[in-house]
């Protein structure tokens, strides 16, 4: 099959070009769930929405160019590698609070401070869950919100496997959210890599500090991390040392529930 040339606009094609954009992304959507149940043929793309040749052309031309469909010459229509990548996200992101709801709720109970859940999304952390304790202490944080990586406990603890190089493109990224040296700030995940969990001691928001440590699949890759944070005045140095133990256990019990094996235990 052989891609549609451009013709001269019809008045359906020229009124099409001012569609609102609601609109133009239902039709986008429509092609790939014709794609996805076999529907491959432009024209019988275009006859099934009622569009024309080159308006369903023009969409399906920009989700191929955006990776959502491939086009195969003489063979039509597929679905494309971006939404094999989205659905892989959608998966830990919607699978990954299931998972974790009845352990972080449990952390929460425990400590009495406020438990979050979150992943990695590109450059920022994701917050999926949160928890309050049962402490009167506001914590700004709210579920969809995505903050930086480098001054978050939960966005550390999500970069405890990257290298020095990795994470020092992370800190120039974010420098202007971070108030100390790079030096310095390596140093300090090198010691939370080392330790299996990180602190932020007040770097995200004043007056609140937290103890975070990461959550991992079968493979042993870091797909989410957890975090207790509470109010500076119950989070002294003493107190955060104490708490990494039960944040490390919680996460790895979420861990074990993907597949995870704790080889330190079972070398120990």
């Amino acid at each position: 099959m052989n891609e549609i040339e451009p013709t001269i606009e019809t008045g359906e094609e020229v009124r099409g070009k001012g569609l609102p954009g609601a609109q133009t992304l239902l039709r986008g959507l429509e092609v790939l769930s014709l794609v996805a149940k076999g529907t491959v043929n432009l024209l019988d793309i275009a006859n099934s929405l009622g569009l024309s040749k080159t308006t369903a052309h023009r969409l399906a031309t920009t989700m191929v160019e955006q990776r959502f469909l491939n086009f195969t010459p003489r063979v039509g229509y597929s679905l494309g590698t971006k939404l094999i990548e989205l659905g892989h996200k959608a998966s830990q992101q919607l699978s990954l609070p299931r998972v974790a709801y009845e352990h972080i709720a449990l952390l929460a109970m425990a400590t009495g401070d406020t438990v979050h859940l979150g992943v990695l999304d590109n450059d920022k952390v994701l917050y999926l869950d949160k928890i309050s304790g049962s402490r009167r202490i506001e914590i700004s944080s709210r579920i969809g919100e995505r903050q930086p990586l480098s001054s978050t406990g939960l966005g550390k603890a999500l970069l405890l496997d990257h290298t020095s190089a990795q994470l020092e493109t992370i800190y120039n990224q974010e420098q202007s959210q971070y108030h100390t040296n790079m030096e310095s700030w390596l140093e300090r995940m090198r010691i939370y890599s080392n330790q299996g969990c990180a602190f932020d001691l007040e770097e995200n928001e004043d007056r609140i500090r937290c103890v975070a440590a990461p959550v991992r699949n079968a493979a042993d890759k870091i797909i989410g991390s957890i975090s207790v944070a509470s109010a500076a005045q119950y989070m002294d140095d003493s107190r955060m040392d104490e708490l990494k133990h039960s944040v490390i256990a919680t996460a790895n019990a979420i861990s074990a529930e993907y597949g995870w094996i704790n080889k330190t235990s079972i070398n120990n």
